[in-house]
């Protein structure tokens, strides 16, 4: 699943932002990023709003990619994460290009039709 780009890199994103990024619910977002204090760290607004980092939102990619794509359990997730996320963090961005490639040729196909 390609991943929606935003086009300027931001200091903080809001869990808005980040769930539209990631294609799912607010409160998705919150649970995993309450699973994964190890790696998702919010900062909090003088409202309480949570803001993530751009590499808040790159791990909660990693998440996704693990959880949605892979179909592991969150445990397992935090596992293959702690033993090899650098690896994962690859494919996550490997994956993402090829989709957006993918979009790219299929917009094109779309025109020359």
């Amino acid at each position: 699943m390609p991943y929606k780009e935003f086009k300027i890199e931001k200091l903080y994103y809001t869990i808005g932002e980040v769930a539209e990024l990631l294609d799912e619910n607010s409160s998705l977002v919150r649970f995993w990023a309450q699973k994964f204090p190890q790696y998702i760290k919010p900062a909090r607004n003088k409202k309480g709003n949570r803001l993530f980092t751009a590499k808040d939102v790159s791990n909660l990619k990693i998440i996704h990619y693990l959880v949605k794509e892979r179909g592991m359990t969150l445990e397992g997730a935090a596992n293959r994460m702690k033993d090899n996320k650098e690896g994962v963090d690859r494919s996550v961005e490997i994956i993402e290009r090829l989709n957006m490639i993918k979009s790219k040729l299929s917009d094109v196909s779309n025109m020359i039709e």
